[in-house]
């Protein structure tokens, strides 16, 4: 049996493969991620890897089809797919998670279909539930329409809606879904640190026993589940080639003064489940917090899950009990414990809660050419691509304020069309970084936007109208900028085999850039005859 797992370098992915590479009746295991983990370190290692972003955007139909097109090779000859990824971070982006949850699921349904795929496995969750009344446990048939103040719930139900339509389409193919409650375990610390509290809360707080007294909201229950057990499950999934839904927990339900004990010396002081919202939304809106309060509507209303099915079909036990589960994941939490993929890596403080603040590449070495080099340095690299994101913010906005400035000149058309497609480029540097982790500093952009727009006081000799200078100086100034870019991406090309992602991507974009330089030098001619001359108040009065 051949494995594909989508999401594989994540905290759930990872445990499934450490299963998957350790089954004697599992022949091959395909790993398929947006960012590469470190490929020398198991469970990692025993995998055959592929960059695919699930959740990427598609500009047009041809650009679905290649995202598509990408998962079918992944799936090439796999026998079953395991669908993982997710994104919880950053959830003040709404779009894009649902871009990546929801749709990214669908990419991988139509691609498992395209690919003759027999078995498709996918991570839902106890979030799927419709809230309950009570803590009367409730099993695989109870209401899947989420709740609805939470994205995270909401696209769980719409998730499961994708698969349900992909069932009636396809009854031929088997679809599981893993319903698990809160996964967890020491390893995932950093990690699951960084998406729910955000860098502000000390972690020295959530040890054992540091909190005299814990507030618990009231109404507040938990289900929970160790990573290595949900693996285990997803092994009898896939080896029974068992279809349908299966909630995952330990069985047991925690309530706030459970948590308590665990945290502190089991003494709570019970908060109205509506003033721990109203604290929680304002701490989410302003940074400080990274959950948004949906996460608590869920913890407060959601139903206790039944394992009857679990343990009967798969003949699934949970290994480790909920209190033992909580506790290996505080330590990991107090210890920043992590693994060696981006989605785990320890001790690292950026918050993926903000947009644009992403994790550190591992560097790799290159491939063995009998040439000289090493691995790549991250920091080198890392402030590399941001100067050169700072360096194409200035030039998009300058581009940007030329064709505004020139629309009703005989220039303008070509600078509107300039001004779309080399701002599309600063976007793919934008999503490369995020591929490779890679976190930009946001106040550097922001320092290169005033910069431009500084620039634009200089009155190049005229004070009460537009210098005649102007157009021309600031076509030059784009034509060094692309030409910096096209510089850029020809590095890229260099590099590429090291970052595991191919040359094309890469060659595509320096030709675009080399292109770019192009179409200025032919709008420079067009203008740089008029500019200097004693009568040309307006260069751009052409023919």
């Amino acid at each position: 049996m051949k494995v594909a797992v989508v999401g594989a370098s994540g905290n759930v992915g990872t445990a499934v493969l450490n299963h998957l590479v350790d089954a004697s009746e599992v022949t091959g295991v395909v790993g398929i991620a947006r960012r590469m983990p470190d490929r020398d370190v198991a469970p990692y290692s025993s995998a055959e890897w592929h960059l695919v972003d699930v959740g990427a955007e598609a500009r047009d139909d041809a650009a679905e089809e290649a995202i598509i097109e990408r998962l079918v090779a992944a799936f090439d000859g796999v026998d079953a797919v395991v669908h993982l990824a997710w994104l919880i971070q950053p959830n003040h982006e709404r779009d894009l998670l649902r871009r990546t949850n929801v749709e990214g699921t669908a990419r991988v349904a139509r691609a498992v279909v395209r690919a003759g795929v027999g078995h498709l496995v996918c991570a839902s969750s106890w979030a799927v539930y419709s809230p309950a009344p009570d803590l009367t446990p409730r099993d695989e048939a109870w209401a899947r329409d989420g709740v609805r103040s939470s994205h995270y719930s909401v696209d769980k139900a719409a998730q499961e809606r994708v698969l349900d339509d992909l069932e009636a389409e396809y009854p031929e193919l088997v679809v599981t879904r893993m319903r698990t409650g809160l996964v967890l375990t020491a390893d995932a610390g950093a990690s699951i640190a960084r998406y729910f509290i955000g860098p502000w809360v000390p972690r020295r707080l959530l040890a054992p026993g540091a909190l005299p007294i814990l507030p618990t909201p009231t109404g507040l229950r938990a289900q929970v589940v160790h990573a290595d057990d949900a693996g285990r499950a997803y092994l009898e999934v896939l080896r029974r080639r068992a279809g349908g839904g299966f909630n995952l927990s330990t069985g047991e339900t925690l309530l706030g003064e459970d948590l308590a004990r665990i945290l502190d010396h089991g003494r709570t002081v019970p908060v109205p489940a509506g003033v721990a919202r109203s604290l929680l939304h304002y701490a989410w809106r302003s940074r400080l917090f990274a959950s948004d309060p949906g996460f608590l509507d869920m913890a407060t209303t959601l139903p206790v899950m039944d394992v009857t099915r679990a343990r009967r079909e798969l003949e699934w036990e949970p290994r480790h009990d909920a209190d033992a589960t909580v506790r290996d994941l505080l330590d990991g939490m107090v210890r920043r414990a992590g693994g060696a993929s981006v989605p785990l890596r320890p001790h690292d403080r950026s918050f993926e809660g903000v947009p644009g603040l992403r994790p550190a590449l591992r560097g790799r070495a290159p491939a063995a050419t009998g040439e000289p080099g090493g691995p790549l340095d991250r920091e080198l690299l890392r402030t590399y691509l941001d100067d050169h994101l700072s360096g194409s913010t200035a030039g998009v906005a300058r581009i940007e304020r030329m064709a505004r400035a020139y629309a009703d000149t005989p220039i303008g058309p070509d600078l509107r069309l300039l001004a779309g497609e080399i701002g599309h480029g600063r976007d793919e540097l934008m999503t490369l970084m995020d591929e490779l982790g890679l976190p930009t500093r946001p106040h550097r952009q922001g320092l290169a936007w005033v910069a431009e727009r500084l620039g634009r006081l200089k009155t190049n000799g005229r004070v009460t109208h537009q210098s005649p200078l102007t157009v021309l100086l600031e076509l030059e100034l784009m034509r060094s900028a692309v030409a910096g870019q096209a510089g850029l991406w020809q590095t890229m090309v260099e590099i590429a085999g090291d970052l595991g992602m191919g040359r094309d991507r890469f060659a595509e974009l320096a030709e675009r850039s080399i292109a770019f330089q192009t179409r200025l030098e032919e709008l420079h001619a067009r203008v740089r005859g008029d500019a200097l001359r004693a009568s040309g108040e307006r260069p751009l009065k052409l023919a």
